[in-house]
Formats: C-alpha cells, sequence, structure tokens
C-alpha cells in the first residue's frame, strides 16, 4: 500500500470538515475524489501534504511512514509527495524555466534533473516553446502545465492535483487529463481532486464520493459511474 488514510479528522475552529474518512491508494493507481463544494476535498489534500493540522485519532502512512511525523516541506523532499494546488500558485514574476528549476531545490538525486526536465517537455511542449517567458503571463491552460510539471520536478512518487481541470476549455480538459495518463505511465501515482465528476472517473481506475466531510460511495470508476446515485447527484443523470 503506497498510501493509507485512516479516521482523517480536520476541523476549522469548531467547525469539523473531515469526520473520521478512510482510504487507500497502491502504487501505480490513478484514484479520484469527487463530491460537491465543501465535501472537503480539498482540505483531504491539504492534510495529506501536511499543512492542516489533523485529528489526535488520525492516522497517515506513506511506503510504510508515518506521515504525520513529517513537517510539510519533508513531506515533498523526503517523501515525494507533490501537491499541485487549485488555482496554480506559480511565481508569476520568474520564468518558466525559474519555475521548474525552484522545484528541484531539496532533490538530493541531481542527476535525475536534466531528464525529468525533459519528461516535462515531451509532456508539455507547449512549455519547452515559452522557456523563458515569465510565467504570470502564460495562459491559463500554459499555468496549469507548468503547476504539473513543476509537481513533477520536485521528485515526486506521489502527485496530488486539486482540481486540474479549473477554468481551462473543455479541449484543454482532455489535453491535461491525458497528459496527466502519461505522467502516470511514467512511474508516478496520482490523487486528483476534481468536481467535473464525469471526466475524473473517465480517467480513474477507482474513486471515492465526498459529502460533508465523509466517504459515502468508493469503488472501481465504472460501477462509480454507473451508480444511481452518482449519476443524480454529479453526472446530470
Amino acid at each position: 500500500m503506497l498510501l493509507s488514510v485512516k479516521n482523517l479528522e480536520v476541523s476549522y475552529g469548531n467547525i469539523k470538515a473531515l469526520h473520521g474518512i478512510n482510504f487507500d491508494i497502491e502504487e501505480g493507481e490513478i484514484v479520484c475524489i469527487i463530491g460537491a463544494n465543501g465535501a472537503g476535498k480539498s482540505t483531504t489534500l491539504r492534510a495529506i501534504s501536511r499543512v492542516v493540522p489533523v485529528g489526535p485519532d488520525s492516522s497517515m502512512t506513506f511506503m510504510g511512514q508515518n506521515l504525520l511525523d513529517y513537517q510539510a516541506d519533508k513531506v515533498v523532499s523526503k517523501l515525494g509527495i507533490s501537491h499541485v494546488p487549485e488555482g496554480r500558485r506559480l511565481f508569476g514574476n520568474l520564468t518558466v524555466k525559474e519555475n521548474l528549476q525552484l522545484a528541484t531545490f531539496a532533490r538530493k538525486d541531481r542527476e535525475k534533473i536534466p531528464s525529468d526536465l525533459e519528461l516535462v517537455f515531451s509532456i508539455f511542449p507547449r512549455l519547452e516553446e515559452r522557456i523563458t517567458q515569465m510565467a504570470g503571463t502564460l495562459s491559463g491552460g500554459e499555468q496549469q502545465m507548468l503547476a504539473v510539471g513543476r509537481a513533477l520536478m520536485s521528485g515526486r512518487k506521489l502527485m496530488i492535483l486539486d482540481e486540474p481541470s479549473m477554468g481551462l476549455a473543455p479541449l484543454l480538459m482532455l489535453d491535461m487529463f491525458e497528459a496527466l495518463k502519461k505522467i502516470n505511465a511514467e512511474g508516478t501515482t496520482i490523487l486528483l481532486v476534481e468536481q467535473n465528476a464525469r471526466l475524473a472517473l473517465r480517467f480513474a481506475q477507482r474513486g471515492y464520493v465526498l459529502e460533508t466531510g465523509e466517504v459515502v460511495l468508493s469503488g472501481p470508476s465504472d460501477e462509480l459511474a454507473n451508480n444511481p446515485e452518482v449519476q443524480k447527484a454529479y453526472l446530470g443523470g
């Protein structure tokens, strides 16, 4: 088991965002979490990245290591978990190349950085064309490519993505998910939060449905896509 999450609880003051959720991810999988706004999807990713505190009875292990023993920066540099946040959060006053280079700051395997840069450009050739352009001047689709490329450059074992299709035109959404499939084929396990449930279930192998901080359904993507409750709530069926 690559990632195991048990009884995950997160509260913001007196408001409990996650009510003891459980899920697992095997190495090599693409897994999605779907649900309405406010269901706790982004909070789940932030908890894995250790940027929000979790409840005392929560348990998270990654590759057999206790994830709760690691601070947020070490989750990236020591464990190899990269997070593509909602809104991309690029350094807009730096170039494409500089944004990608910054992601390698804590890497110990410096010899692998050039090949990873080649991988990024093979998946996102537009970034190579824009290599000297300031990130803040890129289109929305290009910025999303750069955010994912930056996560790739951090030396990832698990990539978690928050709404990778947000703000993209339909064709660009498909391009982004095809790129994620290529990244997965190169050996990166992927966990993504996505409000476009139809698209997420099309590309992921398994999924979890989150409602008001609780996992209410889980299973293979095709089963969830054919579930009447999921169709009614998330697929317009």
